[in-house]
């Protein structure tokens, strides 16, 4: 997007909220007021506050976090995959890696991405001018470095998820007013060099930005807003992507030679967070996602939930259609359009308990009852309709904004990162392997810190084999959260993923055993069978929390089925040609190495700037 239309659209003002800070402190709630010059927001600390919300306000809506972000563009991958239908140059043909320049779903994302980095260079610009930031008290002064430290985190954000996305792009490290008099038409830049900026920026961020519990010594109140953890984590994230793998305008997909560099910074990065003893994992999985995370909870006592993209409104421009658009049904209401593949439900352990909140089997009836649902018909589940509290939606009410928070970084993720880096600097060393097993032992619901044989993965692994390991466990623990493709891309490994995901659905049509991947360490060794269910049978008349867990299911998920209907059951198909006509038929269907690990820059922004190309390789 060219700085003229930025310009435009932003001209020197900008777009702040109202904060209404009620008794429960919630970050975002905001209402909209008219366009002020910026002489006018940076005055004093609650000014200043409320332009940072408009910041934190373009992570979500239609266009960013609230779905298009979250739900269309990770997809498809090895653990979900994107809705059904007939290609429609629109959401399915983005999952399916069919999108093309002219997508309508490319060009609002793209702006918004640009909208809030434009929003975020002006608050950079100008909260370092205000006198107060220099010679107010000192209260003032660290509440307002907190607030620049912010919104160069939440710039590096917008400009990360923009990156991963479409490769190069123009570097918008200065308000549109200013770059427009010397700039108005920008090349791009190679992602590298951007991804460098930003490291550099967060650097900068991680010293003005609080740790968790310094928040309330500075005067703010402890909410969903950016702290030291979430700076450092976001660094050692764009640390690992700036030493990965990724699609260059060439054509090649390659990784830097100097990518040991940034592997050692996330390591230093993640190791920071782990000894800072601000973050610490909630005891129980099931219990971080349905009482904090669907119950709308402000606060985190474990500080796992690090970095969120807060949603409030029931409106397009600021709530989320998390838990609507790819949740269990409730009086068939929602979308159910983020499907589990049929392999990833077999990639769990019977006995891991992510398993039943990664995944739902269910849909709820108008009376409460649990109506089981087909193989090709399961939804992922962290964001359910059926688990939202503060308050509970009544199963008649068909809105399809929850205002539910998306979860950008998890402290889980942080472990596993620190794993991963560790393990490609030194191999696998005792720290890399307590980093992911207390990530494996939560999410079996044993003590987090105790070494468990049952569990923990096998002692004594190669580096090579460690990594297949690692690729396996944020599979299973990061199920669902918009990070598997990139991660994927990141290692080199989306084109096997989606070739041996896509030959072991074929086998499961024809109920043939499936092989181990390549690329991660494998299955239960139980699920590598031909004796897997070709039916199920739940409880006809069930109110249970979901699953196995509450009885859902008569039958096993890992054993031949009885051949006839159990007393007080219904039956639905399991394993069966449909996986091949239903899931197989859509999956990754246009994907192509050297084209697939971006998407298309979206023509309008082309049209508004010609310095944006060529079109990124393929397309």
């Amino acid at each position: 997007m060219s700085s003229k239309f930025l310009n435009r659209l932003t001209a020197v003002t900008l777009v702040v909220s109202m904060i209404a800070v009620t008794g429960c402190k919630k970050f975002l709630d905001q209402k909209p007021i008219t366009d002020v010059d910026a002489s006018q927001v940076f005055t004093d600390v609650s000014t200043t506050y409320k332009a940072i919300a408009g910041v934190y306000s373009r992570l979500v809506g239609d266009a960013g976090y609230g779905i298009r972000l979250s739900l269309y563009y990770p997809l498809d991958n090895d653990e979900m995959q994107g809705p059904t239908g007939t290609s429609d140059n629109d959401r399915r043909d983005i999952a399916r890696y069919a999108a093309t320049p002219g997508n309508a779903q490319i060009t609002n994302p793209f702006n918004q991405l640009f909208q809030g980095i434009e929003f975020a260079n002006i608050c950079i610009d100008n909260i370092p001018k205000m006198g107060m930031y220099t010679n107010g008290s000192e209260q003032e002064k660290k509440q307002l470095r907190r607030m620049y430290g912010e919104a160069l985190t939440l710039r590096a954000q917008f400009y990360f998820e923009a990156i991963r996305n479409w490769g190069d792009l123009p570097a918008h490290f200065v308000s549109a007013s200013t770059m427009s008099l010397t700039d108005p038409f920008p090349v791009r830049t190679n992602a590298d060099t951007l991804y460098n900026r930003l490291l550099s920026d967060l650097a900068i961020a991680a010293t003005l930005v609080p740790w968790k519990s310094e928040v309330t010594s500075i005067g703010d109140v402890l909410d969903e807003r950016i702290t030291k953890g979430s700076v450092k984590a976001l660094r050692a994230r764009i640390a690992l992507f700036r030493g990965g793998y990724k699609l260059y305008t060439n054509g090649t997909v390659q990784r830097p030679a100097d990518y040991l560099t940034y592997y050692q910074m996330a390591k230093q990065e993640c190791s920071e967070i782990m000894s800072s003893g601000q973050h610490s994992l909630n005891p129980n999985f099931k219990t971080l996602w349905k009482d904090q995370v669907n119950a709308r909870a402000i606060t985190d006592p474990n500080g796992e939930l690090m970095f969120q993209a807060s949603a409030i409104g029931l409106n397009a421009a600021e709530d989320t259609k998390l838990g609507y658009y790819n949740g269990p049904r409730v009086n068939n209401l929602g979308n159910s359009s983020v499907n589990p593949l049929p392999t990833y439900i077999y990639l769990f352990d019977s006995t891991d308990q992510r398993r039943d909140v990664t995944l739902a089997f269910y849909f709820t009836l108008l009376n409460g009852n649990r109506q089981g649902q087909a193989i090709t018909n399961l939804v992922d589940g962290k964001y359910r309709r059926d688990w939202i509290t503060n308050p509970v939606i009544a199963p008649t009410n068909a809105i399809q904004y929850f205002s539910l928070k998306w979860q950008i970084i998890r402290f889980s993720d942080v472990l596993m990162m620190y794993a991963e880096a560790e393990n490609e600097l030194s191999g696998p060393t005792t720290t890399a392997y307590d980093a992911i097993n207390m990530v494996r032992r939560r999410g079996y619901g044993k003590p987090i810190t105790t070494p468990d044989a049952t569990v923990d993965i096998p002692s004594g692994l190669s580096k090579a084999d460690f990594f297949k390991y690692l690729v396996r466990e944020r599979a299973l623990e990061l199920g669902g959260e918009g990070i598997r493709k990139y991660d994927l891309i990141r290692w080199n490994l989306l084109a096997a993923a989606l070739s041996e995901s896509k030959a072991n659905m074929l086998k499961m049509s024809t109920s043939t055993v499936m092989v181990n991947p390549t690329y991660m360490a494998g299955y239960p060794s139980y699920c590598l069978t031909a004796s897997l269910p070709t039916s199920m049978y739940y409880y006809s008349a069930t109110t249970s929390d979901n699953n196995n867990i509450g009885g859902l299911w008569y039958n096993s998920l890992y054993k031949t089925a009885p051949t006839a209907t159990p007393s007080g059951t219904t039956k639905v198909t399991w394993l069966s040609s449909g996986i091949n006509t239903t899931c197989v038929a859509r999956y990754a269907t246009g994907y192509a190495t050297g084209k697939g690990e971006l998407l298309p820059l979206p023509q309008p922004a082309i049209d508004a700037n010609p310095n944006l190309r060529p079109q990124n390789p393929g397309y």
